[in-house]
């Protein structure tokens, strides 16, 4: 019966299951290729924009700042106890001479009686382990002349002194111990946070590294627009000014000080004029402070933001305003911390060009306001002195230091 049968017709010759089978691992391939796309693809979409770099890197520089003022208070408290235990060693360098001249001078009378026969009681005493003791004797204190006496009293006082001094000096060691491990620490934490910040620029590529510096490049140029805006602005005014005192000057009259006779109507004229000159004197002064102060800082635009520096070639932010304001003959402590107390604090509506701004809760970043809206400023690492507006960053207070 089998031979009968029908041979099966196959569904597919030996090519078509050879084309099949190429078609189904095609297939499976592709479908494997597209459900691991996006698994390779997660690298590259897990990496941060460049505005999520930018915050963060400028996060980390506002921490450098904040760190780098530690540093420049942990540096000049080392630099002071340093001066300190200086003095302190030569002062007690000259206690010591002073006692070796009263040892001596007790050396000569104890060799004067020695000579005379037997040895003497300042020689005992020279040779006392102690001193206090061989002083409780009172029956020798009778037996030496007075002159012995002042000489065994000097001694004593020297020998107190120069105690005291090399334990002064010895505390003194161990404070500037302290503080230059409190300045390493310092030191250590602003180099960290610029590692980090170094760390996360370096991953970007060249494109966008190229588009961060020209985002950072158009902030720039608009600043400057609007600090020469800010200047010509304050020329304005100020040209104003002067008219309008030159217009004043020519408006006055002899007859205003003849009017009432007397000496005594004189007398108060001139006090007035006194009272109004003294105010406005101070405004002059304080003006022609500002002037000098924003003349040095201009001719700082462009140098490097280096943290602790303070000048000539590179500055930190303290740095720039502490020698800007020396510049004007205002001497300003070394930090935003000790600066930010240096003057009348001043409301932001009301600050005139030559005031100090400070940022941040910390108070860890200042510049020096320019009008307009605008400071001159170290920003931070990797930046120059410049113009920036003073919205650029949280605003803390204003301080007027003169």
């Amino acid at each position: 019966m089998a031979s009968h049968r029908r041979p099966r017709t196959p569904l597919l010759s030996p090519a078509s299951r050879r084309g099949a089978v190429g078609l189904t691992t095609a297939a499976i391939a592709s479908a494997t290729l597209l459900s691991q796309g996006p698994a390779q693809a997660a690298p590259e979409d897990d990496r941060p924009s460049i505005e999520e770099v930018r915050k963060r890197v400028d996060a980390l520089y506002r921490e450098a700042g904040g760190a780098t003022q530690k540093y420049n208070a942990a540096k000049e408290k080392a630099d002071e106890q340093r001066e300190e235990v200086d003095r302190l060693l030569d002062e007690a360098a000259e206690r010591a001479d002073r006692l070796n001249d009263a040892r001596r001078k007790l050396g000569g009378y104890a060799t004067a009686q020695y000579r005379g026969g037997g040895v003497s009681d300042t020689a005992v005493l020279l040779l006392s382990d102690d001193p206090q003791d061989f002083f409780g004797r009172k029956h020798l204190m009778d037996r030496i002349t007075d002159r012995q006496r002042q000489a065994v009293d000097d001694y004593r006082d020297e020998q107190r002194a120069a105690r005291k001094k090399r334990s002064e000096a010895s505390a003194s060691l161990a404070e500037l111990t302290d503080a230059q491990k409190e300045l390493a620490d310092s030191r250590k934490t602003v180099q960290g946070k610029l590692a980090q910040a170094r760390k996360l620029l370096s991953e970007l590529t060249a494109e966008e590294k190229a588009r961060l510096a020209a985002q950072e490049r158009r902030r720039q140029e608009e600043a400057r627009r609007k600090a020469a805006a800010a200047a010509a602005e304050r020329e304005r005014r100020q040209a104003e000014a002067e008219a309008a005192a030159e217009r004043e000057k020519r408006d006055e009259t002899p007859a205003d000080s003849g009017t009432d006779t007397g000496g005594g109507t004189g007398t108060g004229a001139d006090t007035g004029g006194t009272d109004t000159g003294t105010g406005g004197t101070a405004d002059d002064s304080y003006a022609a402070k500002a002037q000098k102060v924003l003349a040095f800082a201009e001719a700082q635009l462009g140098k490097p933001y280096v943290w602790g520096a303070t000048g000539p070639n590179s500055y930190d932010c303290s740095g720039l305003t502490q020698a800007a304001w020396l510049s004007a003959g205002v001497s300003l402590p070394r930090t935003t911390y000790d600066q930010v107390n240096a003057g009348t604090r001043i409301a932001k509506a009301g600050m005139r060009p030559g005031d100090l701004v400070f940022f941040y809760d910390d108070i860890s970043h200042v510049g020096i306001y320019a009008g307009g809206g605008q400071m001159i400023h170290a920003p931070k690492p990797g930046a120059e002195v410049r113009y920036e507006s003073v919205d650029h960053m949280p605003f803390h207070s204003a301080v007027r230091p003169a």
